[in-house]
C-alpha cells in the first residue's frame, strides 16, 4: 500500500512540473548565410582592345560534414562579355598567409588599379587616385580574385574552429573547393585554366595544384602556374644558426642592392647578380661549409670577395664571420648615409630614429605603399561595385598568423625541412602540358630571386617548361610602372603560347 502511494505521488508531482524544467532546450539552429553577389557591367581598354565585361563580388559559402556554414569566401570576377567557355580564366589570390588579393588586384592585373609613385617614393596622404588600367590581363583572360579564409572581406563563422581553415594543406583544400565551385557554377570545366599568387601565394598554388590535379578522381586539369616572388624552399629565408643556405641565396640580392644603391660597381644588375651567383654557390658556399676549419688566407680571399660584391666592410664582415642576416644587411649598407633599405623593395629608404641600431624600426617599401592600396580596395569593391559589408577588409590579416598550421599533412615527419616545390614537380610530370612562368624582382629580399631559381632547377621540376622573367624593382614589381608593363607583356605572351 505505501509504495503505491509514492509511485502516486511521485506522478502527480511530475504531471505539476512544467515541460521546461524536464527538457533540455533545443539549441536554435545557426542563422543561415545568404551569399552576397553583386555585379555590374563595364567596358575598358586593355591590351590595346575594348572590352566589354562583368566584374562580381561573390560570397561562397564553404560547409562542414555536418552542414555547419564554416566560411564565407570572397572572390572578385571580371569576365568578359559575350560569355566565351574558350577564353581561358586565371584564379590569382596574394600571399602572407593572412594577405588578401588586394595587391595583384589594385596594382597589377585588374581593370582599376592604385596610382602610387613609381620611384619608391612613400605613397603620401589620400585621396589616393583610382586609375584605369590597360595593363590588366582581361584581353587575354577571365580573371577570378579570391581572397582566402581570413583574408580581405573573407571570414571564418562563429563557432568554426581556425585549425580547420588556417594551415597549409587546409588552406589549399579550401581555395581548390572554392575554385571549383566557381567552374562549376560558371560553366567553366573545359575553359583553359591559369592559377597563381605572389609570395606565399606561390607557396599556395604548389598546394592547391596538388589539390586540384593529385588525387584519384575529378582533377581539375591546369594550363599554366603563375608565380610572382616565388617562396618553395623556406630554408633560404631562415638563417638560423647552422643553416648556411639563408646567407648563400641572400648574397646576389646584398649584391644587387649595393648596385642600386651606388655602393658597388658592375656594368649592369644583370652582372653583378651573376658574379654573386657564380660566388654564392662556390667559395662562399665553401667556405660556410668548412666552418671553423676555414683557414685564414681562404678567409681573407673570401672576405674581400664578400665586400667587393655587398659594399659592406671587410671590418664588418669579419664580426660578423662572414654571416650578414638580412635584417642586419638593411641597417649596414647606407648607415653612412643615416639610412635604412626595404626589405619587401631594396630600392625605398627610410630613417631611423637613429642610426646606431642593429636592425631597421620598420620596412620603408611595406609603409611606404600600404595605406594607398587599402583606401583603394575598399573604394573599389564597396562603392565601384556595390558591395556592402561592415567588416573591415584585411589587406595583412592577423588570424591566420595566430593559428597557422605548416605541417605539410602528408605523414613526412616533423617537416623540419619545408619545401613544396616537389608538389610542382609531381603536378608537371603528371600533366605533360603544364607550364610555369616565374617572376623576381632584382631588389625583393622577402623572397630572394636566388631562392626561387634553386628550389626550381631540383630534380623532377621538368626544366624545358619554366619560364623565368626578371624586373628592375622588388617584391611587388609592379608598383614601378615600367615594370607593371612589362610584367603584363610577359603574361601576355605566356597565357598565348599555350
Amino acid at each position: 500500500m505505501m509504495i503505491t502511494r509514492l509511485l502516486a505521488a511521485a506522478a502527480a508531482l511530475a504531471i505539476s512540473t512544467p515541460l521546461a524544467a524536464q527538457e533540455k532546450p533545443a539549441t536554435p539552429p545557426a542563422e543561415q548565410i545568404e551569399p552576397q553577389v553583386k555585379s555590374r557591367n563595364l567596358t575598358g581598354t586593355f591590351g590595346g582592345q575594348r572590352i566589354s565585361y562583368t566584374a562580381t563580388v561573390s560570397e561562397t559559402i564553404l560547409e562542414g560534414d555536418d552542414g555547419k556554414q564554416e566560411a564565407v569566401i570572397v572572390t572578385t570576377s571580371y569576365v568578359k562579355n559575350p560569355r566565351d567557355t574558350s577564353r581561358p580564366v586565371f584564379f590569382i589570390y596574394n600571399g602572407g598567409p593572412g594577405s588578401g588579393s588586394v595587391w595583384l588586384q589594385m596594382g597589377a592585373w585588374g581593370p582599376k588599379r592604385v596610382g602610387i609613385p613609381s620611384d619608391a617614393r612613400d605613397d603620401g596622404a589620400p585621396p589616393y587616385p583610382i586609375l584605369d588600367n590597360p595593363e590588366s590581363l582581361l584581353d587575354v583572360a577571365d580573371l577570378v580574385f579570391i581572397d582566402p579564409p581570413g583574408t580581405g572581406f573573407s571570414y571564418l563563422t562563429k563557432g568554426t574552429d581556425p585549425e580547420k581553415y588556417y594551415g597549409l594543406r587546409q588552406d589549399a583544400r579550401a581555395v581548390a573547393q572554392v575554385i571549383r565551385r566557381w567552374i562549376n557554377d560558371n560553366g567553366r570545366w573545359n575553359s583553359p585554366k591559369y592559377l597563381g599568387g605572389e609570395s606565399y601565394g606561390t607557396t599556395r598554388t604548389a598546394m592547391v595544384v596538388d589539390e586540384l590535379e593529385g588525387g584519384t578522381f575529378n582533377d581539375v586539369g591546369l594550363n599554366g602556374l603563375i608565380l610572382v616572388s616565388t617562396i618553395l624552399d623556406f630554408a633560404g629565408r631562415e638563417p638560423t644558426p647552422g643553416n648556411e643556405m639563408a646567407y648563400i641565396v641572400t648574397l646576389p640580392n646584398m649584391a644587387a642592392a649595393a648596385y642600386y644603391h651606388g655602393k658597388v660597381q658592375a656594368p649592369s644588375v644583370e652582372a653583378i647578380a651573376e658574379e654573386a651567383r657564380q660566388f654564392a654557390i662556390g667559395p662562399f658556399a665553401t667556405a660556410l661549409l668548412k666552418g671553423q676549419d676555414l683557414p685564414d688566407a681562404e678567409r681573407a680571399a673570401v672576405r674581400a670577395e664578400l665586400s667587393r660584391l655587398t659594399g659592406l666592410s671587410e671590418e664588418y664582415l669579419d664580426q660578423a664571420n662572414l654571416r650578414v642576416t638580412s635584417q642586419r644587411f638593411y641597417k649596414e649598407l647606407l648607415r653612412d648615409r643615416g639610412l635604412t633599405i626595404g626589405r619587401l623593395d631594396a630600392r625605398y629608404t627610410g630613417r631611423d630614429y637613429d642610426n646606431a641600431g642593429e636592425t631597421p624600426d620598420n620596412d620603408p617599401s611595406f609603409y611606404g605603399i600600404d595605406a594607398g592600396y587599402t583606401a583603394a580596395v575598399n573604394s573599389w569593391l564597396r562603392d565601384g561595385l556595390g558591395f556592402e559589408t561592415d567588416r573591415e577588409y584585411q589587406s595583412i590579416g592577423r588570424e591566420p598568423g595566430r593559428y597557422w598550421d605548416w605541417s605539410m599533412g602528408n605523414g613526412w615527419g616533423r617537416n623540419a625541412y619545408l619545401n613544396v616545390g616537389p608538389l610542382i614537380g609531381k603536378a608537371m610530370r603528371e600533366n605533360s602540358q603544364l607550364r610555369l612562368f616565374n617572376a623576381q624582382g632584382w631588389y625583393d629580399f622577402a623572397t630572394p630571386f636566388f631562392g626561387a631559381e634553386y628550389s626550381l632547377n631540383r630534380f623532377g621540376i621538368p626544366q624545358d617548361r619554366l619560364t623565368f622573367k626578371y624586373y628592375d624593382a622588388g617584391h611587388m614589381m609592379y608598383v614601378r610602372d615600367e615594370d607593371r608593363v612589362k610584367l603584363s607583356a610577359d603574361l601576355r605572351e605566356f597565357i598565348r603560347a599555350r
